[in-house]
């Protein structure tokens, strides 16, 4: 293969994963209308809902290590293909689901399909950089955020109309029409003869644990906004629900700009200095959104923090994609798994915290994780890359 056709492959390789991204992104987002309607048709209780809940976190927990495991053995191609051809029918499945029993089922594997073929994407989103030498991470976690801002905006709109079965019939067909086109050009990436193994076992360098810390302590601020910031808004600062509300549409909305722009700030600056800027401006952000007495001070602190969280994950994706010696769906699952943990289960423990000290006191602990994201920085080093042979 020559150089020309093989960077010709990446690039269109490129675009393939963010294809997967969009899919996940859009699967997930469309879970978001579905809820109300998931409530009322089974006649459960907002307890209940919240241990459904629960599960698609535990479903996801359970199947990213899995997906890890698949991935040492066949590259991460075979395992987001093989994800995503199940992934696809998640949601149908759970709008399907007549019964309590059934909907316990339907969320773990919903859940975990999700989890599974997040791992494995982000895994081929590693083999791209390596193939085409540059950071495209950032902006594929942009195409997630894209795929869920189109599945929870009009989500709502198409189930008022026409049905909750019918927005996930429509959901299914548009995700599988993605996959079809990007099947066939989603990349193999090398697999090392020492991670082919029939064994599960966990990594033994304490490096890739200590970037999963790094991606944890970044993903728990994004949860915590994401949950809490609207109720802390209105409960300590007074502010109107609408008002309220802006919270996390400013934040998120910046983090997505961010991702956008941010494999260029990275090919720039390179993946450690891009995550010690980030993670004092996130760092700041966060502080002056805890402190500040003024609801419109503390809504335009939460997006400048966004613009700083946003680069964090990926950047630690990257790095745990990367480690020497190692698989990249091994370090990958390690990474991912430690950091969805922080914005999967984490939240409950933010509202029990607050109940006891306040969510301005929380959010101030929270800039302090962001501290220490940025003593850590270093360790993103593997995050950059040399240019690698065709494949």
């Amino acid at each position: 293969m020559t150089a020309v056709s093989s960077l010709q492959n990446a690039a269109r390789g490129r675009w393939a994963v963010a294809a997967m991204f969009f899919i996940n992104g859009l699967l997930t987002g469309s879970w978001a209308p579905q809820i109300p309607v998931f409530l009322t048709r089974l006649d459960i209780s907002k307890a209940t809902l919240g241990l459904l809940i629960l599960l698609f976190g535990l479903g996801a927990l359970t199947f990213m290590p899995l997906s890890g495991y698949l991935m040492s053995r066949h590259g991460s191609r075979a395992v987001v293909r093989g994800f995503a051809s199940v992934c696809v029918f998640g949601l149908l499945l759970v709008a399907l689901a007549p019964s309590v029993p059934l909907a316990v089922v339907a969320m773990f594997l919903f859940g975990g399909l999700i989890g599974g073929m997040d791992v494995a994407m982000n895994a081929n989103a590693v083999a791209v950089e390596r193939r085409l030498s540059r950071a495209v991470m950032s902006s594929s976690h942009a195409f997630w955020s894209l795929g869920g801002f189109a599945g929870g905006g009009a989500g709502g709109l198409i189930i008022q109309h026409y049905g909750h079965v019918t927005h996930a019939i429509i959901v299914t067909v548009i995700a599988i029409i993605f996959l079809a086109v990007a099947w066939r050009y989603l990349i193999t990436d090398r697999k090392p003869v020492a991670q082919e193994h029939h064994k599960f076992t966990l990594p033994k360098t304490a490096t890739v644990y200590l970037v999963g810390l790094m991606a944890l302590m970044s993903m728990i601020p994004e949860g915590a906004v994401l949950d809490w910031a609207a109720l802390y808004l209105k409960q300590e600062l007074g502010a109107e629900l609408a008002t309220a509300g802006l919270a996390y549409a400013f934040f998120s909305g910046a983090m997505a700009l961010m991702r956008f722009a941010g494999d260029g700030v990275r090919n720039h600056f390179g993946a450690v200095t891009t995550l010690r800027i980030s993670s004092l401006i996130a760092a700041s952000g966060m502080l002056v959104a805890a402190l500040s007495p003024w609801p419109w001070l503390v809504i335009a602190a939460f997006a400048f923090s966004g613009l700083g969280i946003a680069n964090m994950v990926p950047i630690a994706f990257s790095a745990g994609g990367n480690q020497p010696g190692m698989a990249s769906g091994t370090g990958m699952s390690v990474v991912t798994t430690m950091g969805y943990s922080g914005i999967l289960l984490a939240p409950s423990l933010i509202g029990f915290a607050a109940e006891h000290v306040g969510f301005s006191t929380v959010f101030v602990v929270l800039s302090g994780f962001l501290v220490i994201v940025f003593l850590m920085s270093s360790l993103a080093h593997t995050a950059d890359f040399a240019a690698q042979p065709a494949e």
